[in-house]
């Protein structure tokens, strides 16, 4: 599979009342997801900031590296824009390696078929609003459009884990890497089989399937509204 394939889960979500024929030029679009790039990476930085230094005092990623892997990588990375605005973002990289090292927080390696997810992080506007999981899920459906990829990992903190855990990953064990007093959990999820996405789609080679990219996410919505007490204190303590 082709980047091509990967194309319907980065194409904005219209509005099904309005036909994107009859859409203005200079309108954007309500809700768009696309691959972050060097441009955008002062929004990346300061969403990032807030959400993480008042939490550990630091961030996964400073300014230069956010550069650096969006110059290297910007196809491993995804943003959620709302009327063009950075709303929520993650980003990631290849490592070809079984376990993360402290290699893994700096380097892409294009020959890994393990994508490294950095960092999610959600705008403070934003939050309590299940955008966090939303864009996981989109996220993890895009990378199965990529045929290199074989899964995806990351490291967190232990109380993030059941955060994670619903999002299909599944917990490896201690992370060698610590940072100051911190330690983490590496988790991972097996990325295979075929992304959902909606039917009739123009991807090239992408077979269809019974169910809807937006009606998936819509669900997922409705899913994330029942467990708002739960999303709330992550928001919280973890800032997504």
């Amino acid at each position: 599979m082709s980047l091509v394939g990967a194309l319907p889960f980065l194409k904005p979500r219209l509005s099904p009342s309005v036909s994107p024929g009859r859409q203005r030029r200079h309108t954007l679009p309500a809700s768009e997801f696309r691959p972050l790039n060097t441009q955008d990476a002062i929004s990346v930085f300061e969403i990032e900031k807030e959400a993480f230094i008042s939490v550990s005092g630091d961030c996964p990623l400073h300014l230069d590296e956010v550069r650096h892997f969006l110059t290297l990588c910007p196809e491993l990375s995804m943003g959620w824009f709302e009327e063009g605005r950075l709303v929520a973002f993650i980003i990631g990289s290849l490592w070809d390696q079984d376990r993360l090292t402290l290699d893994a927080l700096t380097l892409h390696k294009p020959k890994g078929s393990t994508v490294h997810i950095h960092v999610l992080a959600v705008h403070r506007t934003f939050r309590q609003q299940g955008k966090g999981p939303i864009l996981m899920w989109r996220y993890l459906q895009y990378l199965r459009c990529l045929p290199y990829v074989r899964r995806a990992v990351l490291m967190c903190e232990d109380f993030l884990v059941p955060f994670y855990q619903k999002s299909g990953f599944k917990v490896q064990g201690r992370c060698s890497i610590t940072v100051a007093s911190l330690t983490f959990t590496e988790m991972q999820y097996p990325v295979r089989g075929h992304a959902l996405m909606r039917r009739n789609s123009e991807a090239i080679g992408f077979p269809q399937t019974t169910l809807l990219l937006e009606e998936q996410t819509q669900r997922l919505e409705s899913t994330t509204e029942h467990h708002m007490h739960t999303l709330a204190v992550f928001t919280q303590v973890a800032q997504f």
